[in-house]
């Protein structure tokens, strides 16, 4: 886990996601690579006068070089490797067509009030089609502790797995790791066998078992982030089908609203 791709744009999330990008890059040793996106506005209804989609794009292009020049100063005295592209289109198109060659995508897990943009839906949508993890942070967090103590979900699924196995880089420098087990009655593998796992690249986690249901999963994960204090928290992500997921409120969409902790996803 080396290259990190991060989204800019000037939003009230773009702070957070600045702070928790660098810290992980350094943590990492890493390389940072900023793709500054200019959003195409989309004509709501009928009513948007000839021309008023040009003028929203012009005010657009001009708020992200402002941007730009901004974070360009303080990129300069930041002690991270990194490099920009400047990209116009959506969101989930321009990160996806740069996460090729990303370990780890930094966006946000939701704006809080804000519909626009999507972070929530960027997440589920980066997750299941840039097949690259996301770390997705709440818009008031200001760093990552890529040192503190790291909480991973386990469900013994394929997103679980997955999840697991991108956040070995990240796991070996945490100063504790905790495995929570969450039986729902499905368990497919147990939270032994990932300790296992873990201890084969030299990471001894605690496990603590949590019998639950799948309704009461987001439940179980909110009060163990509430107990135990983690830095963040790994875990699938859409394990169920985003379908099932929008319909029925399930556990990645609960705690992209919820988590007061940066989350690991992978899918």
């Amino acid at each position: 886990m080396k290259n990190v791709l991060l989204l800019i744009h000037d939003d009230p999330g773009q702070e957070a996601r600045l702070q928790a990008a660098l810290d992980l890059t350094r943590a990492l040793n890493g390389h940072l690579v900023c793709v500054d996106v200019t959003i195409v506005p989309v004509a709501i209804d009928d009513y948007v006068p000839n021309g008023g989609s040009a003028l929203l794009l012009a005010d657009e292009r001009a708020r992200e070089r402002v941007n730009r020049a901004t974070l360009a100063k303080r990129l300069a005295h930041e002690d991270v490797s990194y490099d920009w592209q400047d990209v116009t289109g959506d969101l989930s198109g321009a990160l996806r067509a740069a996460a090729g060659l990303a370990d780890v995508i930094v966006i946000n897990r939701q704006l809080e009030g804000l519909h626009f943009p999507d972070m929530r839906g960027l997440a589920g949508d980066l997750l299941v089609r840039a097949e690259t993890p996301v770390l997705a942070v709440p818009e008031t967090a200001r760093r990552f502790d890529a040192f503190g103590h790291a909480l991973v979900a386990w469900d013994g699924s394929k997103a679980a797995e997955e999840a697991l196995q991108a956040a070995v880089p990240l796991l070996a420098l945490a100063r504790a790791v905790t495995l929570v087990e969450i039986d729902d009655g499905s368990l497919k593998s147990s939270a032994t066998e990932a300790a296992k796992y873990l201890s084969r690249h030299g990471i001894e986690p605690v496990i603590r078992h949590v019998p639950t249901s799948f309704e009461r999963t987001s439940d179980a994960l909110l009060t163990e982030i509430a107990t135990l204090h983690p830095a963040y928290l790994v875990m699938g992500g859409y394990g169920h089908s985003r379908a099932l997921q929008a319909v029925f409120g399930g556990v990645t969409r609960r705690m992209l609203c919820e988590s007061p902790v940066p989350l690991l996803l992978a899918h």
